[in-house]
């Protein structure tokens, strides 16, 4: 089964908007149950309110994480604070989160306590700029090492992995990456975590493919490019464009 994630970042403002993208993300859901499994990360304002009204098939994720127990950590949520409201998942060490400061340290005390209360981390891993020699290889393999290295081998199974090439994301992104180099990373990533534990176990982790995924090129991601399921940003808040990558979705898996 294909896992798509949608990404809502700081979107809608409102709650009621909020609340009608949920409904209609559900009926996508419902729609393409049988082959697709469909996560909205969201506001941590919306939650309460959205999880009061969508009961099942659409899963509620949450963007961030607190990586401390500590009450005095203001503004910050903490991973009994989502689990509380039924969040499923919750994205840890996204890209811009990263560039707020957030340390592979952190994304790793963030993980543990997620797995803690059953919430599925997706683990956002990606390079800044690519270099002709190859060094930004180093910098995917010391994030994947931080987390690999710092949960038990039961627990690895548990958590989700987000290939998101910085350099390809957002407005500024200088390019999109192709399929092919989504395939040769998550032959690496995957080469990474089997040096570590085992290949066995490296092949259960699910890996996903984020960076300026559309309903155009997603499929191309999941059928060239290996990954098992996408992480999208933008498009999650468009209904009619998100349920078109959907449907395409539906057609490959």
């Amino acid at each position: 089964m294909i896992l798509l994630i949608g990404n809502w970042k700081m979107a809608p403002k409102k709650s009621t908007e909020a609340l009608s993208l949920a409904k209609k993300t559900l009926e996508i859901a419902r729609k393409y149950k049988k082959s697709i499994k469909i996560v909205s990360c969201i506001p941590s304002i919306h939650i309460p309110f959205i999880s009061k009204t969508i009961k099942n098939t659409l899963y509620i994720g949450g963007q961030s994480v607190s990586a401390s127990t500590e009450e005095a950590q203001t503004g910050l949520i903490s991973a009994e604070m989502l689990a509380s409201y039924g969040t499923s998942h919750c994205i840890v060490g996204h890209s811009e989160s990263r560039e707020r400061g957030e340390t592979d340290e952190q994304v790793l005390s963030s993980t543990l306590l997620l797995l803690q209360k059953k919430i599925t981390p997706i683990i956002c891993i990606g390079e800044k700029q690519r270099d002709a020699q190859g060094w930004y290889l180093s910098t995917v393999k010391s994030q994947i090492e931080s987390i690999v290295l710092g949960i038990p081998k039961a627990q690895l199974k548990k958590i989700v992995f987000a290939y998101e090439p910085i350099w390809a994301i957002g407005k500024n992104a200088a390019r999109e990456a192709t399929p092919v180099e989504c395939r040769e990373m998550l032959i690496f990533i995957r080469k990474v975590i089997s040096d570590i534990v085992d290949i066995k176990t490296a092949n259960t982790i699910s890996i996903l493919y984020g960076g300026s995924v559309n309903e155009q090129n997603g499929t191309s991601f999941i059928l060239e490019g290996g990954a098992n399921g996408l992480l999208v940003g933008r498009i999650s808040l468009d209904a009619k464009r998100f349920e078109q990558l959907a449907k395409t979705l539906s057609l490959v898996s």
